[in-house]
């Protein structure tokens, strides 16, 4: 589960920070100290997703989309309604064309 943080965010300790480009429109930050997951950024708008798990203060936060919706496992489903978006819609709007 990740946090949609926009473009406004910023990172301590940048030194600690490796980049792997995952792909054509985005890439991935790990921590290189712990191999801890850090952020997905989307390369042409420099919007980032960070693990909720980073953050502290969670109280404020709203389950409302899922992504890949038609890649998940069978075995869970969520009880809340929430935007769901496949694989081709997610390529559809990310890819480059």
């Amino acid at each position: 589960m990740a946090v949609d943080c926009g473009t406004d965010i910023t990172f301590e300790g940048e030194e600690n920070i490796t980049v792997y480009d995952s792909s054509a429109w985005a890439e991935r930050g790990f921590c290189n100290k712990c191999g801890s997951h850090l952020f997905y950024r989307l390369k042409e708008s420099n919007h980032y997703m960070v693990p909720v798990g980073l953050l502290d203060d969670q109280a404020s936060f709203v389950f409302d989309s899922q992504v890949f919706i038609d890649k998940k496992p069978a075995f869970y489903s969520f009880a809340n309604e929430t935007n769901d978006m496949t694989e081709a819609e997610i390529f559809e709007m990310y890819a480059p064309s």
